[in-house]
């Protein structure tokens, strides 16, 4: 995995100021046309819903990567604030290499990002409440079916 790069000052601050991530299930085509929809909005004059949301495009993909240890991972960089990678690994007792490789992935999604160290590179989790919404459509192609 790439390194994502640095935070500039204005971004790090607008999400300490955030408190709230949505994490959903939508399609590109629907979070496009939200985009879109926003765009419209702002320059017509009326404010838009400015939560931070990260979309999947599935249930699948969604729950393979906000696993139980990945949000296990998230919960403790939320508590205990480690100062590094390394600090990170042994307050959950796990490989550190494997730690790196799940906060990279959390930083290239925007679920935490990195403040670099003189040596170091520690992991913040710029939220407090972590929201999940699964809505039910049939337009995202997972539904399921229950029989009378």
């Amino acid at each position: 995995m790439t390194d994502t790069p640095p935070l500039h000052p204005m971004e790090r601050e607008q999400l300490q100021r955030e408190s709230m991530l949505v994490v959903t299930v939508s399609s590109s085509e629907e979070v496009h046309d939200d985009v879109r929809s926003a765009i419209q909005a702002l320059e017509d004059g009326e404010s838009v819903d400015s939560t931070p949301t990260i979309s999947f495009e599935s249930y699948d993909e969604l729950m393979e990567t906000l696993t139980p240890r990945v949000l296990e991972l998230i919960e403790a960089i939320r508590r205990e604030e480690p100062s590094s990678i390394n600090e990170t690994a042994r307050v959950v007792d796990r490989d550190v290499k494997n730690v790196h490789e799940e906060l990279s992935r959390l930083a290239q999604l925007g679920i935490i990002y990195f403040e670099k160290n003189a040596q170091s590179k520690r992991p913040v989790v710029w939220f407090d409440d972590l929201v999940i919404e699964l809505p039910f459509e049939p337009e995202t192609g997972d539904t399921a079916t229950v029989a009378p």
